[in-house]
Order: structure tokens, then C-alpha cells, then sequence
């Protein structure tokens, strides 16, 4: 394996986590089991990446298409949402960790979103790493109501069309604050970017493994850092060296 440069890593990795679901089949398991599993993968890197010094990691938790899943499943993923956030608020402000969320939170179950609040709350201070949940997220939601967010302040006179640019449209989406993602990793082998921040990833390095999000290691997060350490990005056609 590639040797990680431990002066070059990306600011802001974002990553889909799937395969959840194909992991449990192929153990003829319930889906469930392979979301607890996947649940024991989000720690994982969560610690590798505070470890490392990344600054951001967004990871794709729920999708607004999810909810066309089972009732008994999304109950499940609420659920184990939940004990994530009993169980590992301590370890988040132990290691300086700081939580947000992106998507349309007040969609959640209530008890998930007050579970949310306070940890956001507790954790808003820390800097080590900022943990991105994209929950209830789905990237055409996020561009539409920055659209409408934008047209009312052009309706109330307080913006003008002309002062629109990419750096405006910026600052009315969910990740407003945030660098845009450096590397995207996709799990499980699929190509697909499935309605995921399609606005910034416009210049983001792709990285696709066949592993499975349960399976997913450290290692295997390393592997990804060092092939993305080896690409020659470019920037509006522009090599950067």
C-alpha cells in the first residue's frame, strides 16, 4: 500500500457508506445487523480521521430517499442513530470533536432530533475534527432551498441578481461554512453519487472501493488517503502541482 503523507492529507473527506444492507444478506442476516455493524465502521473513522488531523468528515447517515424503506427499518436506523448519540457523546467531547448536521433535521423523530440539539450544543466548541451528519439530506433539496432562500432576499430588495455569484450560493446551503469535500469515497463498489452534495463535489477526487461499509477499516480509509495523495488535482484546467 501506498505510504499516507501525513503533511498532504485532504482537509475534508466525505464518504456514502453503503453496503449495510448487502453485508447482512450475504450472512443471511436481517438488514439491521448490517447497520449496527456499520455503525462500529462510523467509529472507526471517526477516530482514524480526529487521529490524523482531517478537519472535516461528512458522512452520508440517511438520505431523504431512505424513508421509501421498510417502516420497521427506518425505526431501526432511528433507533440506533439514537444510541449513538447517548453512547458516544462523551468520547465526542473527549477528543474535541464537534458535531453538526446537514439536511432537514425537523423531519426526524423528536426524540432523535432533541438528542441531536444536545449534542450539537455540547460539542459546538470543540475543534479537533467537525463530524458532518447528513441526515434526512438530499443534495436537489439542499440546491432548491437555497434557491428560494436567495430569491427572497432578491424579493425584498436586500440582494441584488447581479450580486449572485458561486460564493453567495455558497453561503445558503447547508454546508455554509465548511470547506468543500477534497476526497469523496464510496463504499461497496457502486459508482453512483446518489444525490449527494452535488455542488461540492465539483472538484472533489473520487475514490471507489468494492468493500462493503461494514468491512470498512482504517486500513482501508488509509488506502484511500494515499491514492488521493497521488493524483494530480486540477482546478478550472488548471494543474495543481
Amino acid at each position: 500500500m501506498k505510504q499516507v503523507d501525513s503533511k498532504k492529507l485532504p482537509r475534508h473527506i466525505a464518504i456514502i457508506m453503503d453496503g449495510n444492507g448487502r453485508w447482512a444478506k450475504k450472512r443471511g442476516l436481517p438488514r439491521i445487523f448490517g447497520h449496527r455493524q456499520g455503525a462500529k465502521s462510523v467509529e472507526r473513522v471517526v477516530r482514524a480521521c480526529a487521529e490524523m488531523g482531517i478537519e472535516v468528515l461528512t458522512l452520508y447517515a440517511f438520505s431523504t430517499e431512505n424513508w421509501a424503506r421498510p417502516k420497521k427499518e427506518i425505526k431501526a436506523l432511528m433507533s440506533l442513530l439514537g444510541q449513538f448519540l447517548d453512547e458516544k457523546i462523551a468520547e465526542l467531547k473527549k477528543n474535541n470533536i464537534k458535531l453538526r448536521t446537514i439536511g432537514n433535521i425537523g423531519e426526524l423523530p423528536e426524540v432523535v432530533q432533541k438528542k441531536l440539539k444536545q449534542a450539537i450544543r455540547e460539542t459546538e466548541k470543540n475543534s479537533r475534527l467537525t463530524l458532518n451528519l447528513a441526515l434526512n439530506y438530499g443534495s436537489r433539496t439542499e440546491i432548491i432551498e437555497a434557491v428560494k432562500r436567495i430569491s427572497e432576499l432578491v424579493k425584498a430588495g436586500e440582494l441584488s441578481p447581479a450580486q449572485i455569484d458561486e460564493k453567495v450560493f455558497s453561503e445558503h446551503l447547508y454546508t455554509a461554512g465548511i470547506p468543500d469535500p477534497d476526497l469523496l469515497i464510496r463504499t461497496s463498489g457502486e459508482s453512483r453519487l446518489s444525490n449527494f452534495l452535488l455542488w461540492q463535489i465539483s472538484y472533489t477526487e473520487i475514490y471507489v472501493t468494492r468493500t462493503l461499509w461494514p468491512d470498512f477499516r482504517k486500513s482501508d480509509l488509509l488506502k484511500a488517503i494515499a491514492d488521493f495523495q497521488h493524483r494530480r488535482r486540477r482546478f478550472v484546467g488548471i494543474l495543481d502541482e
